[in-house]
């Protein structure tokens, strides 16, 4: 028994080791977000990468089927004080959309443009783990939680991973998506507590 105690307190240490200041653990999957979840039609839906890259590119829904995937477990901190531990999604891989489109050495910034004109910035370092998710344990994305695309950025605030994901724009100069014009932090890093906009 007392070996079983021991075990269940250093597994509760590792997860404690893995929250950053301020944040609460859950088992839940809190669903978030400002106006109405879109409809979705594969006959319309399009992704698109333009800006500062050698070639801008679009795809369908079917061609973006096709892209190569990837799958990654990561811990997801949320700006509200909650995290969730050992998340698993699967879909393109940011890294390998680069070769298709070939940034710019001046692309310092990628700014995600999302359904009914939603956008949040991320600079570029915080973009090399990043990935465009169509699934989430295994199984397709909700429509609350961004189905048919979102974005999985694993080391900011998960405003950051933003749902319902349309293009990626590649930028020199940082600007300010829909949350960080509100108040929130341009840069959002959870391990600095970089909630706001008075913390920059």
């Amino acid at each position: 028994m007392m070996r079983f105690e021991r075990k269940i307190q250093e597994e509760a240490a590792r997860a404690a080791r893995r929250l950053p200041p301020g944040q609460v653990l859950t088992d839940r999957f809190p669903v978030l977000h400002y106006g109405p979840v879109p409809k979705f039609d594969p006959a319309t839906w399009d992704f698109r990468v333009f800006g500062l890259v050698e070639e801008e590119r679009r795809w369908t829904w079917e061609e973006f089927q096709q892209l190569p995937r990837t799958t990654i477990t990561v811990d997801v901190h949320c700006v509200t004080g909650w995290s969730k531990l050992d998340t698993t999604w699967t879909g393109v891989a940011f890294r390998d959309l680069l070769r298709f489109v070939r940034p710019k050495p001046e692309a310092r910034y990628v700014m995600a443009h999302c359904e009914y004109g939603f956008t949040t910035n991320i600079p570029m370092e915080y973009m090399e783990d990043a990935l465009l998710a169509t699934h989430y344990n295994g199984e397709p994305l909700t429509p609350e939680h961004g189905y048919p695309l979102r974005l999985v950025v694993p080391r900011l605030y998960f405003w950051k991973s933003a749902k319902w994901l349309r293009a990626l724009e590649f930028m020199a100069e940082d600007r300010p998506g829909f949350w960080e014009q509100a108040g929130y932090h341009m840069r959002g890093d959870p391990w600095r507590e970089e909630r706001y906009r008075e913390d920059w």
